[in-house]
């Protein structure tokens, strides 16, 4: 179980770096509307990730201590 939360805190880490490189595309064309938009999206993600990194750390823990 542990490992499905730690894939799943990678996958909202991936989306916010996809979301980042895509803001600064966008930032890089002058395109700050569209910009910021991606901006707000990253954060999102990874609000997301630290949340479900914070998770997955603890039923690691948890785990560890069963063992």
């Amino acid at each position: 179980m542990p490992r499905d939360s730690h894939q799943r805190a990678a996958e909202f880490h991936e989306l916010a770096a996809h979301a980042h490189r895509a803001a600064a595309a966008h930032h890089e064309k002058e395109d700050h509307q569209t910009g910021h938009e991606h901006s707000k999206q990253a954060l999102e993600h990874a609000n997301r990730a630290f949340q479900a990194s914070q998770e997955a750390h603890g039923k690691s823990v948890k785990a560890a201590e069963k063992s």
